[in-house]
């Protein structure tokens, strides 16, 4: 099963676990990312081809790191001026792991497992016992 979405003026072919680099997103390592934007899901039942996108299908990938690429050096010179100029960039990238692929109408299957942590269990168990 792999999908493909549109983030950053860009396209990639993503699957269950790639992991990829795109441009810089808001968010701290760790966090959750959803990418709304999907142009094509292939999985069991065939293919779905958007015209341009796919409504209500979603990439759902988690933050890894905040990077940066190599360096570029900008180097201008005019030829019997004595005129130079050297200028470096570096471009920021966003790491991220793809979790799952969400197709139209289906519901996160790890979001659920998460919301649902230990603190709270022992929350829902405590007036139980009290009683």
């Amino acid at each position: 099963m792999f999908a493909v979405i549109k983030t950053g003026g860009k396209q990639y072919r993503v699957a269950a676990n790639d992991v990829i680099t795109v441009a810089k997103l808001a968010g701290e390592p760790g966090a959750a990312v959803t990418f709304d934007q999907v142009l094509m899901v292939t999985n069991d039942n065939g293919t779905q081809v958007g015209a341009p996108l796919i409504e209500g299908a979603t990439v759902a990938g988690e933050v890894v790191e905040h990077t940066r690429g190599e360096k570029v050096i900008a180097f201008k010179k005019r030829r019997r001026q004595n005129s130079r100029r050297k200028r470096g960039h570096r471009q920021d990238y966003t790491v991220i792991r793809i979790t799952e692929i969400l197709g139209q109408g289906e519901k996160p299957k790890k979001a659920a497992a998460k919301k649902k942590t230990t603190k709270a269990a022992a929350d829902e168990a405590a007036p139980a016992t009290a009683e």
